[in-house]
């Protein structure tokens, strides 16, 4: 052979080694995530075609497929109260991919993850058409209706879990928006729906509860108060706070919004009465370092651990003096999702322990096999049970005789920490208010982005913790 034909022969095998290779790749370690990835829509097509499991809350099944009549795709599927239970199921559909718990628990759903691989053949050999598992959730009717009812118009959100097993029990986002209307066969009808949804102003397919983080102010008092507590200060403990709070190296001020009781007052009184410079001189006298590492402890700056998509809460990790102050109240870079903040409160409640938070409780086969199910996890301990114990006296007191009062329910003993966030001058703030009961052991977080109020009627009192209340006496 002469030297160009050689030279052709070799690169003509190394190619075609190449691309064997690259068969082998895919076949091997890439087949399973390409098939997954949501914007497959040769997969989602052949989902379609399956019985695709449904949905359970209880006995009540929030999303199940039923028969279409086209013989192309032979299901469609169909969201009773599509609206209350959007923020859990997301959506399901043809051009747009999936979201929620739909996409988390899609090959399950759909009969084809590999832990169903048994049944597939099973189904074969009986000559029986394979349809996907059911998902069994951790969702309370009651507490969810009561979010989204409570909520009404406002963009806003609620989480609410049993603090001692993390198990949500009320995921609420709103607006919300009719899944229905996406899961359509109809591809002119599912493009024009997409299209409004997406570009409405008031956001409706975002899930504020989780995949959105904003600054928590006040409410984020608690864990500097946990930092404050962690490092020797005690509830009865006196501490400065000013009526003005000068933040060095700036020529700004920290204010109060509420009345402290004068220079000087105790740490409970501070978190009742939610007194800014107060707070502000803790995280001066504590450190951008003990501030960070409190905050880290409770779960900023890491993924969050949950079985539907979140967003990692912030705390920023380098801060002066000045953004530490603001920090220590929940302002400057601090940003956190409705979730984080109820995983916060969780901990508290529950002396310290710091509970895996999830939706699905098993996962079952048509003829009731339990292919998984969660058991409670403990994540973390971020604060000693001692701690958690003061912390939770001091957040009694601010329900009973401090700014959480809206929040009270008569036989029940509450604790909780109102909270109100500015974001940008030219939008209202925020309302926030996270709180617990000690029977039901039930923790929430209510966070209000507009509810299109005058701006002085926003407080976490006066918005977010009737919410609160209207939920937690659904649940008790």
């Amino acid at each position: 052979m002469n030297g160009p034909l050689r030279k052709v022969s070799i690169l003509v095998a190394l190619m075609m080694a190449a691309l064997l290779l690259n068969l082998t790749f895919f076949t091997a370690v890439r087949q399973e995530p390409l098939n997954e990835n949501p914007l497959n829509r040769r997969v989602r097509d052949a989902e379609f075609a399956r019985d695709r499991g449904a949905i359970l809350v209880g006995n009540e099944a929030i999303a199940i497929s039923e028969p279409s009549g086209n013989a192309t795709v032979p299901y469609v599927r169909n969201y009773p109260e599509g609206e209350v239970w959007a923020p859990v199921t997301g959506w399901f559909t043809r051009i747009h991919g999936v979201s929620g718990l739909e996409r988390e628990y899609s090959s399950e759903l759909a009969g084809t993850a590999s832990r169903q691989t048994f049944n597939r053949i099973v189904d074969v050999f009986t000559g029986r058409e394979s349809s996907g598992a059911n998902l069994s959730t951790t969702l309370h009717p009651g507490a969810q209706r009561a979010a989204m009812n409570a909520l009404g118009d406002s963009r806003g959100a609620v989480v609410a879990m049993n603090y001692e097993t993390g198990e949500i029990l009320a995921l609420a986002s709103t607006p919300s928006y009719d899944p229905n209307r996406l899961s359509t066969l109809n591809t002119n009808d599912e493009i024009e729906a997409w299209d409004e949804l997406l570009n409405a102003e008031d956001e409706p397919l975002k899930n504020r509860a989780t995949r959105e983080v904003y600054p928590p102010g006040s409410t984020f008092k608690i864990i500097t108060a946990a930092a404050a507590v962690e490092n020797g200060i005690q509830p009865d403990s006196v501490i400065p706070s000013p009526a003005s709070l000068r933040l060095p190296n700036s020529s700004h001020s920290m204010g109060n919004s509420t009345n402290c009781g004068g220079e000087e007052t105790t740490l409970e009184r501070a978190l009742a009465t939610s007194c800014n410079t107060a707070f502000g001189q803790l995280g001066l006298d504590l450190g951008a370092d003990v501030m960070l590492d409190m905050a880290e402890r409770f779960g900023f700056n890491q993924e969050p651990q949950i079985d539907i998509q979140a967003a990692a809460s912030r705390y920023p990790t380098e801060a002066d003096e000045a953004q530490t102050a603001l920090s220590a109240i929940g302002q400057y870079e601090v940003a956190a999702s409705p979730l984080q903040m109820a995983q916060v409160t969780a901990a508290i409640a529950n002396d310290g322990r710091m509970m895996r938070p999830y939706l699905v409780d098993h996962v079952t086969t048509p003829d009731l096999q339990v292919i998984s199910s969660t058991r409670p996890e403990e994540l973390s301990r971020p604060v000693s049970e001692a701690t958690a114990r003061q912390l939770q006296q001091m957040m009694e007191t601010t329900v009973s005789e401090g700014t959480g009062r809206a929040a009270r329910i008569d036989g029940l003993t509450l604790g909780g920490k109102t909270g109100t966030a500015q974001s940008d001058p030219s939008r209202p703030n925020y309302a926030w208010f996270v709180g617990y009961a000690k029977d039901p052991k039930v923790a929430i977080a209510v966070f209000v982005e507009d509810a299109g109020v005058a701006r002085d009627d926003i407080s976490g009192g006066r918005l977010a913790a009737p919410i609160f209340r209207a939920v937690m006496q659904a649940v008790r």
